[in-house]
């Protein structure tokens, strides 16, 4: 038997213990892009392990294939390492820092919910009379349009502080992610979660991960989907209606066949499909794969998209009513609270692990 590794007590130094010990081994390589990127390292750095957690979609296929796991005394889980590398970088990449942390998140939530009983009671009091599904009677466009838009562009700034930084600690020069080829592949893999189907290069071979147990299942694969592309839906159903507004002078409300009520009606739906379903997954997955600090962030995230998409079906279905005020309050603080904490919670895997697959496209590219 070889001799024993020491495992080293901090997360960076255990973090390359294990990699060293998966690239001496390599019975790994085929199940997703993390084991091949670890093949062309000989050491690993901070940035190093960043860019792999980044890379790693948590399927866990490799902690069930893993000779040294528990209770080896390699003790080698990297499922559940790279997941904590992986919430150490949101920390580490935002911007600014101190808003980086679970207090601050829940401190915004409170605050939005707070305000939102504040204003609803007066739009309660206001939205009396014969009701006109007009939401810009309880809250003028100019106003809603101005504070949801500093906020995004806020939200903005902030998502590219943290991507430049990120992908300067992976060692590559920010020309590199322009790379159309890298860029086309890197997209393909996101828009399809090819990480998630599997690890055969077959499509025969492609049965799902190992999630939320050890039988492999498409399940998370196909609620993320249903998630990703409901929020996309959604996005696109408020850029129509801003171009209704300003580009054809067409004023809200909008009948329910309208583009912008379908496309938002739709992608409200498959958010709410997406979510419930991936909440009640993480209720049963294999708590030996997680990071300790994961699951807040995980169903914090899920609960306000949870939430964003019912109280607005809700508020669709009730905006003939004099409920519609307090509604719609309760909505847009619900959806406020969600922009604000966009970059400090899970939502930021989908930038860095975005920017993770074009590095690895382009290192794959360059047979490096």
């Amino acid at each position: 038997m070889p001799p024993t590794e020491p495992a080293q007590p901090d997360l960076i130094g255990n973090g390359a213990r294990m990699m060293r010990i998966c690239n001496s081994c390599r019975y790994c390589e085929g199940y997703c892009a993390v084991f091949p990127a670890v093949e062309r390292r000989h050491t690993f750095l901070e940035g190093d392990l960043n860019y792999l957690a980044n890379l790693c979609h948590n399927c866990s296929e490799c902690w069930y294939a893993c000779q040294y796991a528990p209770p080896h005394e390699f003790a080698v889980n990297v499922p559940k390492l790279l997941a904590e590398i992986r919430t150490k970088s949101y920390r580490q990449y935002a911007w600014p820092g101190a808003f980086a942390n679970g207090t601050f998140v829940s401190l915004i939530i409170a605050v939005c919910l707070a305000l939102s009983i504040l204003f609803g009671s007066g739009a309660a009091a206001r939205h009396t009379g014969q009701p006109s599904g007009d939401f810009y009677r309880v809250v003028p466009h100019a106003v809603m349009a101005a504070s949801f838009g500093g906020v995004s562009v806020f939200v903005l700034i902030v998502f590219a502080v943290g991507f430049v930084r990120f992908w300067r600690d992976s060692g590559e020069r920010l020309s590199e992610f322009f790379n159309l080829g890298a860029l086309a592949k890197a997209l393909g893999d996101v828009l399809s979660l090819r990480y998630l189907d599997g690890g055969g290069a077959s499509k025969e071979d492609r049965i799902g991960c190992s999630y939320p147990a050890e039988r492999q299942s498409q399940s998370r694969r196909w609620l993320h989907h249903f998630t990703f592309y409901g929020f996309a839906l959604c996005f696109a159903s408020t850029t129509t209606a801003a171009f209704y507004h300003y580009g054809l002078g067409l004023k809200a409300p909008y009948g329910y066949l309208s583009l912008p009520v379908v496309l938002g009606t739709c992608g409200g739906f498959g958010i709410l499909a997406g979510t419930l379903g991936l909440l009640w997954l993480k209720r049963t997955r294999n708590p030996e794969t997680q990071a300790g600090g994961q699951s807040g962030m995980d169903v914090a995230f899920l609960a306000l998209l949870l939430l964003s998409s019912a109280s607005g079906l809700l508020l669709l279905a009730l905006r003939q009513t004099t409920a519609m005020g307090v509604l719609l309050i309760a909505h847009l603080a619900i959806i406020l609270a969600l922009f604000l904490t966009l970059p400090y919670g899970k939502f930021v895997h989908a930038i860095y692990r975005s920017a993770a697959l074009v590095k690895y496209a382009l290192e794959r590219s360059r047979g490096t």
